[in-house]
C-alpha cells in the first residue's frame, strides 16, 4: 500500500436532526492522520468506523483540527486520553483557543447571541451554549502554518482559510488533487457554499477563503459537511 485517503462518516443526533459529518483519514507506510474527529461523545462512533478498515483509535499517530469547533475537536481530548502518543496539529491561531489557553471564540459568540434571543430560541440557545462548554481542550504538539508541506500520503500542504474561525486550515493532497476542506467549504445541494454562514466568524474572509479554494482546481473537495464535491469537466 502507497497510501489511502478515507472519507469516514459519523452519524449523531442533535435535537430532532440526524448530524452527518466526514472525517478523513490519511493512510501511508509511516502514518495514519485524522482531519478532526467528531462530536462530544462520538470517540465509540469514531472507533467503530475505523474498525471498519480493520484499524483502532490506538493506530492513529496524529489528529489535525482544522479549527476550534464542537463537532470537529469534541472527541479530541477523549481521544488523547485513549491514545496518549498521538501528536495533535492545528493552527497557530487556533491553537490557543483549542487548548484553552483562552475563551473559545464560538462560545463568546454563542453566549452573545444568547442575549437577543427570542423567548422561543432561548432554551435552544442555553443547550447549544451548554453543549460548547462540554467541548474539552487538548494540548498542541505541532503548529502548522500556511504553505506547510507534510510528508503524509505523497506530499499533503497546509492551506490557510481564515473566516469561519480566524485561524481555520484546509489541506491540499497534491498526489490525489484532493483538498480537505473542513468547514472552508460545505457541500449544499451538491454545490459549494459557506458552512454556517450564521456562526461564521468573518463572512468576506470566509468567502475568499472558499474562492481560494476553488480557484486550485482539485478534482475532488472532501467536505467535513456535505461529503465530496467533484470539480465539474
Amino acid at each position: 500500500m502507497e497510501h489511502r485517503i478515507l472519507r469516514l462518516t459519523i452519524s449523531a443526533p442533535f435535537g430532532d436532526i440526524e448530524n452527518t459529518i466526514y472525517p478523513t483519514l490519511l493512510w501511508d507506510k509511516q502514518n495514519i492522520i485524522l482531519i478532526d474527529c467528531g462530536f462530544v461523545g462520538s470517540l465509540p462512533l469514531l472507533e467503530e468506523e475505523l474498525c471498519r478498515y480493520n484499524l483502532s483509535v490506538n493506530q492513529l499517530t496524529g489528529l489535525v483540527l482544522t479549527h476550534h469547533d464542537h463537532d470537529h475537536m469534541g472527541t479530541a481530548a477523549a481521544l488523547k486520553k485513549q491514545n496518549p502518543s498521538i501528536q495533535i496539529y492545528t493552527s497557530a491561531a487556533e491553537a490557543p483557543y483549542i487548548s484553552a489557553q483562552e475563551k473559545p471564540l464560538r462560545l463568546r459568540q454563542a453566549e452573545e447571541m444568547q442575549k437577543a434571543l427570542p423567548p422561543e430560541q432561548q432554551a435552544f440557545g442555553k443547550a447549544f451554549c451548554e453543549m460548547l462548554r462540554q467541548v474539552e481542550p487538548v494540548e498542541i504538539d505541532h503548529l502548522l502554518h500556511d504553505g506547510d508541506n507534510l510528508d503524509w500520503c505523497g506530499g499533503c500542504r497546509v492551506v490557510a482559510t481564515p473566516g469561519h474561525t480566524p485561524g481555520h486550515i484546509s489541506l491540499f493532497i497534491e498526489a490525489d488533487s484532493i483538498i480537505i476542506t473542513g468547514d472552508a467549504i460545505a457541500l449544499e445541494n451538491n454545490q459549494p457554499a459557506i458552512a454556517n454562514p450564521q456562526f461564521t466568524l468573518d463572512i468576506e474572509q470566509a468567502m475568499q477563503s472558499m474562492s481560494r479554494l476553488l480557484s486550485m482546481k482539485a478534482d475532488y473537495y472532501y467536505c467535513y459537511h456535505g461529503g465530496v464535491y467533484v470539480l465539474p469537466a
